[in-house]
């Protein structure tokens, strides 16, 4: 299976996990996801009051620079671990 095939799987079983992660994980998740699909973030900071879109900007702008390859093996690793945590 190449790394896009497992790349999709994880996708795939993040959304079947039997416990929900936590908020750091889920950041974790969603940066990992971002930097797999779109590359850097190019987007303003969000401002204001939306800190749940502060969080994620923040969490996808710490990954800046870090190919898609490897977010996306990064992306099937925390799945694995958390897969394994949960179970």
């Amino acid at each position: 299976m190449d790394l896009k095939e497992q790349f999709d799987t994880a996708v795939a079983q993040s959304k079947e996990l039997p416990k929900r992660p936590n908020n750091e994980e889920l950041l974790q998740l969603y940066a990992l996801f971002k930097q797999s699909t779109e590359g850097d973030v190019s987007d303003e900071k969000p401002g204001g009051f939306d800190f749940k879109a502060i969080a994620k900007y923040s969490a996808w702008e710490e990954l800046k620079g870090k190919s898609k390859e490897a977010a996306m093996q990064d992306y099937v690793n925390l799945v694995a671990n958390l897969k394994q945590q949960y179970s």
